[in-house]
């Protein structure tokens, strides 16, 4: 994205006043060597910022040095340390196994991006102060495109820890951001390196010209986002296609030039009905300048009186000589300062002009996020500039210009939240209908938007209109006011900073960069809500061969290839591995990573692993975690430092394999307490006892009902049907899912769980996130890691089911495989975060690539649905096929648990029901209208008070 100011170093320089057609510098400089560098602070000066291999001559080199004390100075005043050099001795890495965030552009611009991706991924964030730290390699079987090599770079750390590194082998980068000038040196260089990269890019000269393009962009936000913009006479010569034909835009008028010469009585005939019209509402003047990607930061723009149409007319004409094909000269509207507080009238002094700046990022599933708002504040006679005035934030700028009330405020915020995210959904609109050639590369595509505002009346109504969009200018605003705070160790508490989910995107781009065309072994298919697996596998460009019991399935169809292989007999695990190791040996498969998500197939993964030479937990970890009392019993031996030991979470148990045991079971384990299967799933079978009768009573049903396999397919019966009896732990219940690698804990998300429905304990509803405090969190997080890590489970994505004490966490169970039911989807949908793809990237041996501390950007709450008790309902006003309109018009959340209506004793979830909400209040109430609208809630099912405890 282009980092240039729009208006130039002078506002109202005179027309001439300037050539206009002086070129700039590598990175928009006058000239082609760096301003003199005159930034206070000592640091450093030798340092190894020559590449190797990459001689730069005496002008780049002279860039590579001012680019460098400008790092340093930046983060002086940040109150950060200065960079270490270190690159005397190479660091070594995995190259195309590990993430690399790669930057090529001004630290200044970028540098909130570059301390926060220190903090998200530490040490894979690097800054490229020159070109020549870069290499371009052709990509083996991909023709016409390349891999981008990092020789040298800043690396980036938490606590702004950076350190000057040379990397051999060269590190290839998984992700590429260059801050693009015009001029003929570094930014032309820059261009040709983001060009057709295999690695995702966050911007091109190719969709920088189009975006650097005022009128265009003015045109797709009016059109495609309905985008206020100022009211604009454009007269265009032999203009674009994507600017030829189409519908009228609002305030936009265009007038096509064939031709620049004796254009003056339609010029004049234009400006005279364009400064009359009713468009320009209250505007007292217009601006004239030049719209092109050629004329951002070298232009000069003149302000003139609406009544003065003369001078507007010659200046038009003037410029008119100076166009090329695909340019513009613009007249359009100075939106005047609102005066607030508004109505009424303004304090006594000069009237203010607020100037907004608004980053808005693309996130999962290519939507907009609004995620920082700046402001500056200065007189109204004149523009606002980039640089020119201190950055501050929305509330206090308005504060300034006299509308303090925090109400107001928030509706300001609202607007001009809804206008960014529109200007950038409509600009990914544009880009999706661009071919790969157009956008510069197949993997290119806008990641964030800077968005320009001023803020105006329309229609009485406090409105902001978008001036322009831009990259860099913004982004480094939201950075210098993030800074000020920084520097003063005060921190924006609450608030995250603005490159946050630019990084998450970065992030969940790489990990697509490194695990696309990787070739996975998948034991167990899973049923109807493992359907989102073989989509995500083809959206991933996995190579998906997969092993299932059921010659029928319907995911036969969708896999690279198809084994079929009976999982179910558990205690032939050990021969069954061997075969299967040679069946893939016959086929010739050559296998990154094998792994699985279904409970019959953990144990089976683990030793066909182990026979293939492929990463993954111990079988003997995955058979302890497997079954349930080999699990707390295990734990509670574990009382060993590091304090707080695994033990204070266990929960006293007994095994259960014969009446006899059950009467020495309830001898040993308090009553109340609860009998389940000891490999069993999905809540199915457990049950709540209050003394020896009744766990005899429950002990015999069990024996008879659920035998083997055949009786309830899927929740582990090819295990046998043992049981155990554990101590009833009285507290809310809660999941955890983790993703641990090499024993470090990567991420963990934490849900809260309804009251069920005793003496059974099928779910009944869940909220996420956790309305539990950060402490009660933390508690939990650290006991289902702590518990994990003491039954040797070091790699995988797991789900710990828990409850919260008054005397703290105490383990349900733990499910060493990916959260189910609705938990993938919610986290997703969440936080941005693909349990299943950090799941391939573990069995792969790569980190999987997560931000370290992800955000919530919203809640939901939850509810499921049973054959048993809904079955009118869900034959009728909440039939599936109701629930997925309705799913599909965004009013609710589906997932589908089962496909047959078929109601019994030993049932699981048919489906999940939930709706979203800004707050947990605000998704409930949705949820709770819904449930009562589609007749879900009643008496025997009264979903309140299942959502009672997510108050």
């Amino acid at each position: 994205m282009l980092s240039l100011d729009p208006l130039g170093p002078e506002w109202d320089c005179p027309l001439g006043s300037k050539d206009l057609e002086e070129e700039e510098g590598p990175w928009g400089g006058g000239s082609g060597l760096p301003p003199p560098a005159c930034f206070p602070g000592s640091w450093r000066h030798d340092v190894g910022l020559d590449c190797k291999g990459s001689p730069e001559g005496a002008d780049a080199q002279a860039w590579t040095v001012y680019f460098y004390s400008l790092l340093q100075s930046c983060l002086q005043q940040a109150g950060l340390p200065e960079t270490q050099d270190r690159s005397h001795v190479p660091r070594t890495g995995c190259p195309g196994a590990e993430v690399t965030l790669c930057i090529l552009g001004s630290p200044s611009t970028f540098l909130s991006v570059l301390l926060e991706a220190g903090v998200q991924s530490p040490g894979n964030m690097l800054l490229c102060l020159s070109p020549a730290w870069l290499t371009k390699v052709p990509a083996p079987g991909q023709p016409g495109e390349a891999a981008l090599l990092v020789s040298k770079a800043v690396s980036f750390h938490p606590g702004g820890l950076t350190f000057l590194d040379d990397f051999v082998p060269a590190r290839r980068a998984t992700y590429f951001l260059a801050g693009l000038g015009l001029g003929p040196g570094w930014g032309r260089e820059a261009a040709e390196l983001a060009r057709d990269l295999t690695c995702p890019t966050g911007a091109s000269a190719e969709l920088a010209r189009l975006l650097e393009d005022r009128l265009l962009t003015r045109r797709l936000l009016a059109q495609q986002g309905n985008v206020a913009v100022p009211a604009t006479l454009a007269f265009t010569y032999k203009p674009p296609a994507l600017l030829r034909g189409g519908d009228a835009s609002p305030g936009l008028r265009l007038v096509e030039l064939n031709g620049k010469e004796g254009q003056e009585t339609l010029v004049k005939e234009e400006v005279g009905a364009f400064l009359h019209s009713e468009a320009l509402g209250d505007a007292l003047q217009v601006a004239v300048k030049l719209s092109g990607w050629r004329w951002r930061g070298r232009q000069a723009l003149r302000l003139y009186p609406r009544a003065e149409q003369g001078p507007v007319v010659d200046t038009v004409l003037a410029l008119l000589e100076k166009l090329e094909e695909e340019e513009s000269v613009l007249v359009e509207a100075v939106c005047p300062p609102a005066r607030l507080p508004f109505p009424g009238s303004p304090p006594p002094g000069p009237e203010l002009a607020l100037r907004i700046c608004a980053v808005v990022c693309r996130t999962q599933g290519d939507r907009p996020l609004l995620s920082k708002v700046v402001c500056s504040v200065g007189r109204g006679d004149r523009p606002l500039r980039h640089q020119s005035s201190l950055p501050r934030t929305l509330e206090a700028a308005l504060a300034q210009c006299g509308l303090a009330e925090a109400s107001q405020a928030a509706i300001v915020r609202q607007r001009v939240k809804a206008a960014a995210e529109a200007a950038l959904a409509a600009v990914l609109t544009l880009e999706a209908g661009l071919s790969a050639e157009q956008r510069g590369g197949r993997q290119v595509r806008t990641d964030f938007l800077g968005v320009d505002f001023a803020l105006t009346v329309a229609g009485r109504t406090l409105t902001p209109v978008a001036l322009e969009v831009n990259g860099g200018l913004c982004l480094e605003a939201c950075g210098a006011l993030e800074g000020l705070w920084a520097a003063q160790h005060l921190g924006l508490a609450a608030e995250e900073a603005a490159a946050a989910p630019l990084v998450e995107t970065m992030l969940r781009r790489s990990a697509r960069c490194l695990m696309e065309g990787k070739q996975l072994l998948l034991l167990g298919a899973g049923g109807v809500s493992k359907k989102f697996v073989w989509e995500a596998a083809r959206d991933y460009g996995l190579k998906i061969h997969l092993v299932e019991s059921d010659p029928n399935h319907f995911a036969s169809q969708l896999v690279q290839t198809f084994i079929h292989f009976d999982v179910t007999e558990h205690r032939r695990d050990e021969e069954n591995a061997r075969v299967l190791a040679g069946l893939v040996r016959a086929r010739g498969l050559q296998l990154d990573g094998c792994f699985s998500y279904w409970d019959d197939c953990l144990v089976l993964t683990a030793l066909l692993c182990q026979e293939l030479g492929l990463p993954c937990n111990p079988p003997a970890a995955m058979r302890l975690a497997k079954q349930k009392s080999r699990t707390q019993l295990h734990l509670l031996c574990r009382r060993g430092p590091p304090w707080p030991a695994p033990s204070l979470y266990a929960v006293p148990c007994c095994p259960l394999e014969s009446e006899a045991d059950v009467d020495r079971a309830v001898r040993q384990v308090p009553l109340p307490g609860v009998m389940k299967l000891e490999f069993g799933a999905g809540a199915v079978g457990v049950r709540l006892v209050k003394d020896a009768s009744q766990c005899r009573e429950h002990f015999s049903r069990i024996a008879r009902d659920l035998q083997g396999e055949a009786d309830h397919p899927g929740i582990g019966l090819g295990w046998g049907n043992a049981m155990l009896l554990m101590e009833f732990i009285e507290g809310t219940e809660h999941d955890v899912d983790l993703v641990v690698f090499g024993g470090r804990l990567l991420a963990a998300f934490v849900s809260d769980n309804g009251p069920t429905r005793l003496p059974g304990f099928t779910e009944t509803a869940a909220c996420m996130p956790t309305g539990l405090a950060p402490e009660q969190e933390a508690q939990l997080v650290q006991a289902a890691f702590r518990c994990c890590l003491g039954c040797g489970l070091l790699d995988g994505v797991f789900n710990v089911e828990l409850k919260l004490t008054g005397a703290g966490p105490r383990l349900i169970e733990i499910n060493p495989r990916m959260g189910g039911f609705y938990l993938r989807d919610w986290i997703l949908e969440l936080y941005g975060v693909d349990l299943l793809l950090a799941a391939a990237m573990v069995a792969c041996g790569l980190r999987p690539a997560l931000p370290a501390h992800p955000r919530a950007r919203g809640h939901l709450v939850g509810v499921m649905c049973l054959v048993s008790q809904h079955l009118q309902a869900l034959s009728s006003t909440a039939s599936p096929e109701t629930l997925q309109a309705l799913h599909d018009q965004g009013l609710l959340r589906l997932n589908l648990l089962e496909e047959a209506l078929v109601p019994g004793e030993y049932e699981e979830p048919y489906c999940s029901v939930a709706c979203a909400g800004s707050s947990p209040a605000e998704a409930r109430h949705r949820l709770l209208g819904l449930c009562q609208g589609l007749g879900i809630d009643g008496p025997h099912y009264p979903v309140a008070y299942f959502l009672s405890h997510f108050k």
